[in-house]
């Protein structure tokens, strides 16, 4: 397992130099007068041409590459260029909504998945085929429109939650319940339609298997077979899928903060990406990249802990 580990984790290394390298690459491609636009059109081009060298735009990409490298490594990215804060510190502040926020996703959409795709899977018949219908239609509909409907009924309507706004767990922890649980629910629906469809699947075809039906002929109880041989090999795909799951979730708390209110790196991304903030854009794909290679590490330690022969391919 110590060598599998090392070399997911060398070739995730490797995937984030080049991300960075690319990501770098074609922020630099937009002819973007940096200068000119924190200086304001009445400056003259002496001054903008005095700006762009301060920030170090006058060399050639791959010099400004090497030297961003060089500080990344060291965990320094710089400061904003339109708004001087620390990019570390501006990222920090942000990133544990996020976090709080697919972690929460992530928890519900496995429990949910389970429970759904491990019932439907075992009863089969009425059952399945109402989980089923639950996943395709949980599916099919778009995530902003289920994003406004949970918004209109349960904040306009019930007002069982706030529409917008974020409370901090350390501040109140029925506070930040509160601001998190439409923002978790809007974005788990899609999630649990897909999972669960996968665990079912994995189920079924786990449960059709000779050495399950050789256990059922040996007297062993259901429960036990269930829980110590089905699910175990179950669990592989269904990781696969929350997995992809989590990745997804990136792309999708975009909308979700910006609809409820949460600060985010979400909705931070698209406020600097707009502005052509390299310093900031480039944390914040190494974050994502990061987070991507941590899960995609997770899920397959987990899967060669499940399934050794995972481990040699």
């Amino acid at each position: 397992m110590p060598g599998f580990v090392l070399r997911r984790s060398a070739s995730g290394a490797v995937l984030l130099f080049v991300i960075s390298f690319l990501a770098y690459l074609l922020l630099s491609i937009p002819d973007n007068d940096v200068g000119r636009q924190l200086l304001g059109g009445q400056a003259s081009q002496d001054l903008v041409d005095a700006k762009n060298a301060e920030l170090g735009l006058d060399r050639t990409v791959l010099v400004q590459y090497a030297d961003w490298l060089a500080h990344a490594v060291r965990g320094d990215f710089g400061t904003s260029w339109f708004t001087g804060e620390n990019v570390v510190q501006a990222i920090s502040t942000r990133l544990p909504v996020t976090v709080s926020l697919m972690v929460g996703v992530t928890l519900v959409t496995a429990v949910l998945s389970l429970l759904l795709g491990v019932w439907a899977g075992v009863r089969r018949g009425p059952v399945d085929r109402f989980v089923q219908i639950l996943g395709v239609v949980g599916y099919a509909l778009p995530g902003f429109l289920v994003t406004l409907i949970i918004v209109v009924v349960f904040a306009v309507r019930l007002r069982w939650f706030p529409a917008i706004g974020y409370t901090g767990l350390t501040e109140s922890p029925s506070g930040w319940l509160s601001t998190v649980t439409l923002p978790i629910a809007s974005l788990s629906i899609a999630g649990v339609a897909g999972v669960s469809q996968q665990v079912r699947g994995a189920v079924i075809d786990v449960l059709r298997q000779d050495y399950v039906r050789t256990l059922r002929a040996r007297g062993l109880p259901p429960s036990r077979i269930l829980f110590r041989h089905v699910l175990r090999n179950a669990a592989a795909p269904a990781l696969t899928v929350l997995g992809m799951q989590f990745v997804g979730l990136l792309g999708g708390a975009v909308l979700v903060e910006q609809i409820f209110g949460l600060p985010g790196i979400g909705s931070m991304t698209v406020t600097y990406t707009t502005r052509g903030d390299i310093p900031v854009i480039m944390a914040l794909v190494m974050v994502t990249v990061i987070g991507v290679i941590a899960v995609n590490l997770l899920v397959d330690v987990l899967i060669g802990w499940l399934n050794p022969k995972a481990r040699l391919t």
